[in-house]
């Protein structure tokens, strides 16, 4: 079973840690860095939405673990990510919803929080496999998945209906336990190059 309960995680360059009330105006202004739901591969809140996505967050179960992604120097909120489609018994978790501020994309913040993420899946709450979708016409996304070491499962077919109506296809890819140590490896020297 997976012990799963609210926990900061501290990288180099990122914080990771729960999500609060009073991050409102930190979840805005990121997500206005980029204007994020404008993203025609996912469901991202408006500024509008924020409010409620928020307590969403705060107010999560055991099928979900949030995280507020923060820049480690500057101290300011730049994104939000996730474990969800938690499975205690089986041992596996899905990483996800997550955004990150344009001025923040295509830096380390991705592969740090990514790798801390998967560093706690594997070597704390000892998942035996953690998976990683993507819209399949996510071409940016699915290639950032490949680049950190997961394989392609398979395609959700019809998997959801997006916003502007379009039905998604979805990818599906993983990391198992056994394939951790060399996806660590190829995270490490890519955050230290």
């Amino acid at each position: 079973m997976l012990d799963i309960h609210k926990i900061t995680i501290e990288g180099n360059n990122v914080i990771l840690r729960p999500p609060k009330s009073g991050d409102l105006d930190g979840l805005c202004s990121a997500a206005a860095d980029g204007e994020i739901w404008k993203n025609p591969y996912a469901s991202f809140p408006t500024i509008e939405e924020m409010s409620v996505y928020l307590e969403d967050l705060v107010k999560h179960d055991n099928t979900t673990l949030p995280f507020i992604i923060g820049d480690n120097h500057f101290r300011i909120i730049v994104g939000t990510t996730r474990f969800f489609n938690i499975d205690h018994q089986n041992c596996r978790v899905e990483i996800g919803h997550t955004w990150i501020a344009e001025s923040y994309r295509r830096s380390l913040v991705n592969t740090e929080t990514k790798f801390l993420m998967l560093q706690y899946a594997f070597e704390k709450l000892n998942c035996i496999a953690v998976e990683i979708r993507a819209d399949v016409l996510n071409q940016v996304s699915r290639k950032a998945i490949e680049r950190i070491g997961a394989k392609l499962d398979g395609i959700l077919r019809n998997h959801k209906i997006m916003r502007n109506g379009r039905i998604r296809d979805t990818a599906c890819y993983s990391i198992i336990k056994e394939e951790w140590p060399g996806v660590k490896e190829n995270l490490s020297y890519k955050m230290r190059n």
